[in-house]
């Protein structure tokens, strides 16, 4: 039977949700950008991993496993936490393995602490040989004393990894890497065909704590596998292991880059009109008395048809200044060209170029001049979405603050009512905590920056207020008491602000914002940010003075009030990276900074961490040391193809606590200026003549 060669993207995966056979690693890598889901289970033990390629040659996993009845002799279950990273370190060459070296629970209870380095070749096309040598977990049957002691004798030995040590404290247990004793392990895969992988495998690993809990017995070290992939790429994995128990995964593979649902399936743009039929149209007659009136209503309707709000009109001398608000597209781009196709057939032929500015609350974020015959020249250009861009000039907007705005433009008034779904991870007495209902957001534009805003939801059904494990945090309780919150409120005001946006002047955004301002807390803030329309850097000052909420989240305080704020700098790195800092004072009174990395793409998909260190001591702060966690940002035109901004976000902390705890405000000046900057709307130009 003739098999199709062995490839990247057929990368087999392990029961550890990470490249690798059945439980032993692999020196293998996943497509660049790719999230992998695997939810692996034997005996009784399940894991669960989200796997992300972040670079080429490097990938991190998080993995939440259940092992039940593994604590307090068997009457508890252990809802257990790790982190991984793998590390590429030569690439498969026509003669040489390809060689990684790996961190497993790294920064977690360590159940699973173990670290290895394994090479892997493949062998005339269908077969895949592993091996490599472990440490930690990797090293029980068939252990020796370690090599690396030939370097230092404190490799010779390791500390144990138990409940109780430190590494249930969630610290990076540096001491304890590549040293006590290690083991060998191997395996291999044979291709049988395009759908069906055979696996076999030697594992060290004896499942010491396991036996010991629960009773498990590694009487084997042998692991035996078949693995099928589907269609999509996905793959389901059964084996038998350890001569005692069957074993079954399944993993699922994500391209960001790829959507859901095909795209385009939103409205098509409106095609061009030739000129002398936009000149002949009855509002760009000149006997016509209120002709620039009903231009403007013109351009007003026909920009609602396309899901954009007309909120400034200008001509001056041959140029038209028109600024937008996008409440439809997620690529700005996309909207800067469905105005400029909108302006093109509506304005007289004297009107030679078109400055749209993004407009946030009336307030200009940027400009984008577009020549009125480039329109024409590139509609049907195969590349003309980039000789466009190349063509457009990029500034900043401040000219716009002056006046022109059209006289429907404000007040305005909008609502938004829905579902909303909330949820909680990984509680120690439930691994998953939700909350559904009914949300209703009301927003009230004054006059230009000038807002007032209210959200209320109405909880239906979930779990989430069932929690019984009180706050045992030793410094003022800021976020762990949220189980609180959860329990003592039914209608809630989720916030009630006015709020200030302003130009002090170029480049310089600002912002001030009054009232309930989330959840949990009330009071001031303001903000000032610098950035220049075609910076890749931005750098920001916030300053806030807030009182706790009542626990029911209705219009009640309690005594603690707390001014906190920071100083934040954003970069935009090369690629498709981004980096954040922001360091200050945190609501418990503690200070610090936070440290966070993004990958986003083109289409807005953002994968992302975090961590935050402050004056709280690791004792202190309690599980989990310090804060950290994972970010996922997912466009629901990525899962739907139809324009849109909204986002499903998720936050994955391991353990919530009050240290490095930051105020949740609302419209934070960097991500509301930042799709106008350049090199946002570069990212997203092709979808400028869409």
């Amino acid at each position: 039977m003739t098999a199709a060669p062995l490839q990247a993207e057929a990368q087999s995966t392990s029961t550890y949700g990470t490249p690798g056979l059945i439980e032993t690693p692999a020196a293998g890598m996943y497509p660049d950008g790719t999230l992998v889901f695997t939810s692996g289970m034997l005996d009784r033990t399940l894991r669960a991993t989200m796997t992300f390629q972040m670079l080429p040659w490097v990938h991190g996993s998080f993995r939440y496993a259940v092992i039940e009845d593994f604590d307090r002799n068997g009457a508890r279950n252990r809802y257990d936490r790790s982190f991984d990273l793998h590390f590429l370190l030569r690439e498969e060459g026509r003669k040489s393995p390809a060689l990684a070296l790996g961190l497993r629970d790294f920064g977690g209870t360590g159940v699973y602490a173990s670290e290895y380095l394994v090479a892997t070749k493949t062998v005339r096309d269908r077969l895949q040989v592993s091996g490599g040598i472990g440490w930690g977990r990797l090293a029980g049957r068939g252990s020796f004393s370690n090599p690396l002691g030939i370097l230092s004798s404190r490799f010779k030995s390791r500390d144990a990894s138990n409940a109780g040590g430190i590494s249930e404290t969630g610290q990076l247990d540096f001491g304890n890497w590549f040293r006590g004793d290690a083991a060998l392990f191997g395996g291999l895969s044979w291709q049988y065909n395009d759908r069906l992988l055979l696996l076999a495998e030697l594992s060290p690993d004896l499942y010491t704590r396991e036996k010991a809990n629960i009773g498990f017995d590694a009487r084997s070290p042998l692991n035996f596998g078949a693995q099928y992939r589907f269609r999509n790429g996905s793959q389901l994995t059964a084996a038998y292991m350890y001569g005692t128990t069957l074993g079954l995964s399944y993993t699922y593979f994500a391209d960001p880059r790829q959507s859901v649902a095909p795209g385009g399936q939103g409205a098509a743009p409106p095609p061009l009109l030739p000129i002398d039929r936009v000149a002949l149209a009855s509002w760009n007659l000149p006997e016509e008395t209120g002709s620039p009136r009903r231009r403007q209503q013109a351009v007003a309707h026909a920009l609602e048809q396309e899901g954009l709000r007309l909120v400034y009109l200008e001509e001056t001398g041959g140029t038209l200044r028109a600024g937008v608000e996008n409440g439809t597209y997620g690529q700005a781009a996309q909207a800067i060209g469905r105005t400029a196709r909108v302006l093109a057939n509506s304005q007289p032929p004297q009107v030679q170029s078109f400055d749209i500015a993004l407009m946030a609350n009336g307030v200009p974020l940027s400009s984008v001049r577009i020549a009125r015959e480039d329109l024409y020249e590139l509609e049907h250009d195969p590349d003309g979405a980039w000789r466009s861009f190349a063509r457009a000039e990029i500034s900043d907007s401040i000219p716009l603050v002056a006046g022109g705005f059209t006289t429907d433009a404000f007040p305005h008034f909008s609502y938004r009512f829905g579902p909303y779904l909330q949820a909680s991870f990984f509680d120690p007495d439930a691994p998953l905590r939700y909350e559904i209902g009914v949300r209703l957001g009301l927003d009230y534009a004054v006059a230009p920056g000038l807002s007032l805003s209210a959200s209320l939801r109405q909880p239906a059904a979930g779990n989430l207020d069932d929690s019984q494990r009180p706050s045992n945090s030793v410094i003022q309780r800021v976020r762990s008491d949220w189980g609180l919150y959860a329990q003592q409120s039914d209608m809630r005001v989720e916030h009630l602000t006015a709020e200030y946006l302003w130009r002090p002047g170029a480049d310089l955004y600002a912002r001030t914002t009054l009232g309930y301002l989330e959840t949990m807390y009330g009071g001031l803030s303001a903000e000032l940010l610098w950035f220049p329309a075609d910076s890749r850097i931005a750098l920001g000052a916030e300053a806030n003075y807030v009182r706790q909420r009542d626990f029911d989240v209705l219009f009640g305080f309690q005594d603690y009030a707390v001014a906190t704020g920071h100083v934040s700098a954003y970069y935009d790195l090369p690629g498709e990276y981004h980096v954040q800092v922001d360091a200050g004072r945190y609501l418990a009174g503690d200070y610090g900074a936070t440290v966070t990395l993004d990958r986003e793409f083109s289409n807005g998909f953002k994968v992302g961490a975090f961590f935050t260190l402050t004056s709280v001591s690791f004792d202190d702060f309690g599980e989990g040391s310090f804060d950290k966690g994972i970010r996922l940002e997912i466009p629901v035109s990525w899962l739907t193809g139809r324009p849109s901004r909204d986002k499903l976000a998720q936050v994955i902390r391991p353990v919530l606590r009050d240290g490095g705890a930051r105020l949740n405000v609302r419209n934070r000046l960097y991500g509301v200026t930042r799709e106008a900057r350049a090199q946002q709307l570069v990212r997203g130009w092709g979808r400028f003549l869409r």
